[in-house]
């Protein structure tokens, strides 16, 4: 069987550090009153559904995926898609708010107690403002105003950035609030997803989330910041396009990113790590080795001369292997990763069918 290397053996620098919040982010962006007053209604929207309103759906808005890498100042750097139903809408543009609450400050708030005497109208009640200061607070929120394209309009892709821990993440999809009079009323889609961000900055060896890719492209140049909102998968000088699931036909080849985090590394700021790809096929409730793919080594021999842990260079794997001579069927591929320095090994799995077409 033959198969091709795909961007293996590669040290990049990936500089990932997140978007701030939205308002602080948005503050020197100017914006009409319009979508001023739709990011008010977008908010609005979440805010009820956070404090236990019922959800409406009107867009079959679902959350796809989510994957993580490590960023910058201690957080990680979560890239998810969504999807929605194109059929559903009856508008020509989107607003996409989402927000993301620490689970540990979503807690509901207590009920205030009551004015006390004298203070008829409760406005300088102390006890008044520190159950609104009690209020959850989000760790990120963003918002996006997009044409409803046939691509925008079935899968779009967003990012946060925070530290490790559990959340909730509130997206919210609206269509624009018609200008007409007597219009129908926008429709709007509200979804909560619970996401646990792991911790890349406790020393220990670790990776990215195992990216299975459509494509990796090359960027020739940068991205503007506003472009990097719009495509969060890319990286440095390249994008990842996602599959869109994990079904894949014979003549497609399937290919993998991933980052590796944290290895040991000798007197040179070099690590030495060895990947390995094993292939099961499954059958009847069971698996069996089907084969493998030579390991791929990264160490001082393989990496750049100018590698350096110590200046946020990071360990890139992936292969992309051609699937024409996978029979029809179920598999696993295996993905074990082999710090020589530390001596400790983890693995990475992930499940895909091939399909004749």
């Amino acid at each position: 069987m033959t198969r091709r290397w795909q961007a293996c053996a590669l040290a990049v620098t990936i500089a990932i550090v997140g978007s701030a919040t939205l308002f602080a982010q948005k503050k020197e962006e100017k914006r009409d009153g319009a979508q001023k007053k739709e990011i008010q209604l977008a908010v609005k929207l979440a805010d009820d559904v956070a404090a236990g309103q019922p959800a409406t759906n009107d867009l079959g808005l679902a959350w796809a995926h989510e994957d993580f890498m490590k960023a910058a100042g201690n957080k990680d750097y979560v890239p998810f898609t969504v999807t929605l139903d194109p059929s559903k809408f009856s508008g020509s543009n989107l607003v996409l708010y989402w927000r993301v609450v620490a689970k540990a400050a979503a807690a509901p708030t207590p009920a205030a107690p009551a004015v006390p005497a004298g203070k008829k109208d409760g406005k300088d009640s102390k006890d008044s403002k520190d159950s609104k200061d009690a209020a959850p607070k989000s760790a990120y929120e963003d918002v996006s105003f997009l044409p409803l394209t046939p691509a925008a309009a079935q899968r779009v892709s967003r990012s946060f950035t925070v530290p490790a821990g559990a959340y909730d993440v509130f997206v919210v999809a609206k269509e624009a609030t018609p200008n007409q009079k007597n219009a129908p009323a926008a429709k709007v889609s509200v979804i909560k997803e619970t996401v646990t961000v792991p911790d890349f900055w406790n020393g220990d060896l670790n990776t990215s989330s195992l990216i299975m890719a459509q494509r990796i492209d090359p960027l020739p140049t940068p991205l503007t910041q506003q472009q990097q909102v719009e495509r969060p998968y890319a990286m440095g000088q390249m994008e990842i396009v996602p599959a869109v699931d994990t079904k894949f036909s014979k003549k497609a080849e399937l290919s993998t990113f991933m980052l590796i985090y944290n290895p040991k590394t000798d007197s040179g700021s070099k690590p030495d790590v060895s990947v390995e790809y094993n292939f099961y096929v499954k059958s009847g409730g069971t698996e069996k080795f089907f084969n493998k793919t030579n390991p791929q080594n990264l160490n001082r021999q393989t990496l750049p001369p100018d590698f350096d842990t110590n200046a946020g260079h990071q360990l890139q794997t992936g292969q992309a292997v051609p699937l024409a001579s996978f029979p029809e069927g179920d598999y696993r591929l295996e993905i074990k990763v082999t710090d020589k320095i530390a001596n400790k090994s983890i693995t990475r799995d992930v499940n895909f069918t091939v399909t004749a077409s």
